[in-house]
């Protein structure tokens, strides 16, 4: 009996569905529409013999012919990607910079994503404060920028939000009718701006007890219990709770992730679309997270 013959871009449009676990984000990542995304999958099921993925309205998941296929299915990509760069002789650099306060538990997983994609492409990441990293993207030192939509209101591709919360160590006191601490960075911050007039428009008096040179100063003092500050739901300590209700705090308007590029050549493009796509999903997964511990 002869083996199956399998076509690359059906492989990855069902690799990419499994990450994303999503057909729609599937094919944004892809650059394609979630009506061809469907048809690759089918052709994929037909060759193999098998039902790959399940789907209702509300979830997308591995059948159990999947899960045995999905390990060999990526090991395919990556030989097929690492053949494929070894025939060009081109050598081609990708240089990113990531906000110090946006870079995320989750910035090892999109690298390995970058490179599992594109073997031969090197990688350069800088993190760093967003006025310096959007100097070095004006001055073309950068390819791609990944900030807050605060920090540069130029247009980008949005992609996702960012959502923040008062954050304190669990035995953190409070004495009613005493200004509440805070920890916060120097002046020029921001989200300490939006905390301090959040704040001051609820009319609750606050005293700044802590100023952090930088985010892990800040979240250091939370940590230790000195201060409640007011940080991003993805990168407050573990070993810190929000504490809005509480103290009866006010919500934090949400900001949102944008992506500056100047690549041109589709394959880095192609490449920094599956990073974006997987940005989104996480970001939403955390804030799912987040909902279901409030």
């Amino acid at each position: 009996m002869s083996k199956p013959i399998l076509d690359v871009d059906a492989v990855r449009a069902f690799v990419t569905i499994v990450d994303l676990k999503s057909f729609t984000k599937a094919a944004e990542a892809l650059g394609t529409t979630q009506g061809a995304i469907s048809v690759k999958l089918k052709r994929l099921e037909t060759r193999l013999g098998h039902h790959l993925i399940e789907r209702t309205p509300r979830w997308v998941r591995l059948s159990a012919q999947g899960a045995v296929f999905l390990n060999a299915a990526r090991e395919f990509l990556t030989a097929h990607d690492r053949a494929a760069a070894a025939l060009s002789s081109e050598q081609r650099h990708f240089r990113l910079g990531i906000a110090q306060h946006v870079a995320g538990p989750e910035t090892p997983t999109l690298l390995a994503m970058l490179y599992e994609r594109d073997p031969g492409l090197t990688i350069e990441v800088r993190l760093d404060e967003s006025r310096d990293l959007l100097s070095a993207f004006d001055n073309s030192e950068l390819d791609a920028v990944i900030v807050r939509q605060e920090d540069d209101h130029r247009d980008g591709e949005d992609i996702g939000p960012e959502h923040f919360g008062w954050f304190a160590a669990p035995d953190f006191y409070h004495r009613e009718g005493e200004p509440l601490r805070l920890a916060a960075l120097a002046p020029c911050c921001g989200v300490r701006d939006i905390a301090t007039q959040s704040l001051d428009d609820a009319g609750i008096a606050w005293v700044e007890v802590f100023v952090g040179g930088g985010h892990a100063a800040v979240m250091a003092a939370v940590s230790a219990g000195l201060a409640v500050a007011a940080l991003s739901c993805r990168l407050a300590p573990s070993d810190t709770v929000e504490v809005s209700r509480r103290f009866d705090l006010p919500e934090l308007p949400s900001s949102r992730i944008m992506l500056h590029s100047k690549l041109t050549d589709q394959r880095s493009r192609d490449a920094l679309r599956t990073i974006a796509a997987a940005y989104r999903e996480h970001r939403a997964s955390m804030h799912r997270t987040l909902e279901k511990q409030l």
